[in-house]
């Protein structure tokens, strides 16, 4: 369900309100696009309905009319344009002008040949019924234009009194000499019970243009009005919120655009329901060390400010790619050469943030992102500290939950003792995320999060070689398993890691830039189509260990 940031309970809850905030966003992010859908959508409908008014016409016939009386080429001429501009609009790219001259094309063939009905002598006994209800059908298109198509209140209203004028002066010489019975039968009574001039415009155009151009523009006020309320909402400074990317437990991800700059953009924000002041010093906590990070393998961050409702945010490159969880449930593990490269990037990222005595503590896969980016195809960006702590006790004010991370890749001390862990709790971490990507497995699983914790804390790793079921370069192999000691003091510091990986890389080779492209040509194509819109940014998640709850 995508969230909206400003007013709280501005949106309905529930199915109907997630389809209310879909259909806004989609018109926020591409309103050219979004005005085709919608008029894609009212020709379909106008072309249902003309259809059926044309069925029941024929159902209805007098003895002796004709096929195509004037009561039924009106519905034939309405429902035919419509379904031209259907075909038109449902498929490919057109221009805002062209989108509102083919909605103008509809109402304007709909106004004519209706508002001219009751010049077409109708058939006794049949046509007066249908013409005399000319009105209704127009009617609803009227009305159907100003709930499914965007426009300012006055544009439906204009378009509602100039379909009445039209009517209204049709009808002034349209039925003069004749009369209606209950049944619709026309009697032409020349000079007894001639119906005055003034009655038909009266009745069925002045009271009804009234009428309908209200309700028209008092439609359009409500749709138009809540879709300028979202954008005011959606509006975080110079960055327009488009679409949802992620959601985690420090804060929610979307896709933005700011306004200048048309740079695509990641924004992560903390609504006001979440903004409790633990929850708000975290947040600008997390912002201010993230800034600090340079690294070309770090997420970099652009901006950060809060709206006049109290929401923080902060704004970070989009990337476009996938994480390292969806390139291998897709592809499988990853050639030796290739862990290499990705993890010598990772151990980049982590060895800056070291240096600066912050630790990231959630390393994981789906923290880790693949994309092309400064014309190299295969570059890995380590996402969302969200979690980050200060080895240097500034955390000292800010409450603690008794666990962080995410099991799987859970260093033995963080279960143990989560305030004495350092640095070398993202080695552990690091160390299973090559695991995973050289195996294809985690290094532990079980039924639930204690039983992962357990072999965690007690149970030595299986070599990869093993799990994989084939040999893997020894150097490689002996750095993951040192890295997943269960001792800190056991492991290698960050710096160790980046040096071991370069050995590494002279034993199984170099991952070249030609290997990365051929991969993201081919498999790399699939994997991105299965990632989506990259859902899973974001998404890092604070967890209080529970016996209950499943990994």
């Amino acid at each position: 369900m995508l969230l909206w940031p400003g007013r709280r309970s501005r949106f309905p809850p529930g199915r109907r309100g997630a389809t209310v905030r879909r259909m806004l966003a989609d018109a926020l992010s591409d309103p050219r696009a979004y005005l085709q859908q919608r008029i894609a959508l009212f020709t379909g409908l106008a072309f249902v309905f003309f259809t059926g008014l044309l069925a029941l016409d024929f159902a209805g016939g007098a003895e002796g009319e004709a096929t195509f009386s004037s009561t039924r080429v009106a519905p034939l001429v309405v429902l035919s344009v419509s379904g031209l501009v259907w075909l038109v609009t449902r498929r490919g790219e057109r221009s805002r002008a062209t989108l509102r001259a083919l909605e103008l094309t509809v109402i304007a063939a709909a106004a004519a040949v209706y508002a001219t009905l009751p010049l077409v002598p109708p058939v006794p006994g049949h046509g007066g019924l249908m013409a005399m209800f000319a009105p209704v059908p127009m009617a609803v298109m009227v009305l159907l234009r100003a709930a499914i198509i965007p426009s300012p209140p006055w544009l439906s209203a204009v378009v509602g009194v100039a379909w009445g004028a039209l009517m209204t002066t049709a009808n002034v010489f349209g039925w003069e000499g004749v009369e209606f019975t209950f049944t619709g039968e026309i009697i032409h009574t020349p000079e007894v019970g001639r119906v005055e001039p003034w009655v038909f415009p009266l009745g069925l155009g002045v009271l009804t243009t009234l009428a309908f151009s209200f309700v028209a523009g008092v439609i359009s006020r409500v749709v138009y009005g809540l879709q300028t309320r979202v954008r005011d909402a959606m509006q975080l400074g110079q960055y327009t919120l488009q679409a949802k990317l992620g959601e985690g437990g420090m804060g929610v991800v979307y896709r933005a655009r700011h306004g200048m700059l048309r740079r695509p953009t990641a924004i992560k924000l903390l609504p006001p329901d979440r903004a409790e002041a633990d929850a708000v010093a975290r947040f600008e906590r997390e912002v201010q060390r993230t800034a600090q990070l340079t690294h070309p393998n770090t997420v970099t961050v652009f901006d950060y400010g809060r709206t006049h409702d109290g929401t923080f945010y902060y704004a970070m490159e989009l990337l476009e790619g996938a994480t390292l969880r969806q390139v291998v449930e897709t592809d499988g593990p990853m050639p030796p050469a290739r862990v290499v490269h990705v993890a010598t990037q990772v151990a980049g990222s982590l060895r800056e943030a070291h240096a600066l005595g912050l630790i990231h503590r959630d390393i994981k896969p789906e923290n880790i992102m693949l994309c092309a980016q400064g014309g190299a195809p295969d570059v890995a960006k380590v996402l969302d500290f969200g979690l980050v702590k200060s080895v240097h006790g500034e955390d000292a004010g800010l409450t603690q939950a008794a666990l962080v991370g995410t099991p799987r890749y859970l260093a033995p001390e963080v279960m143990t003792t989560p305030d004495a862990a350092d640095g070398r709790a993202d080695v552990y971490a690091l160390g299973a995320v090559m695991y995973y990507l050289l195996a294809g497995v985690d290094v532990f699983e079980g039924r639930t999060v204690m039983e992962v914790c357990a072999h965690h804390l007690n149970s030595p790793p299986l070599p990869p070689s093993t799990k994989l079921g084939r040999p893997v370069p020894a150097t490689l192999e002996a750095l993951i398993l040192d890295c997943l000691a269960k001792a800190p003091d056991e492991r290698p510091d960050i710096e160790g890691v980046v040096e071991r990986l370069a050995a590494c890389r002279a034993e199984v080779g170099p991952w070249t830039d030609a290997q990365a492209r051929a991969w993201w040509g081919g498999p790399g194509a699939i994997v991105r189509a299965t990632a989506g819109d990259g859902s899973d940014l974001g998404e890092a998640v604070t967890l209080a260990v529970e016996a209950h709850r499943s990994v």
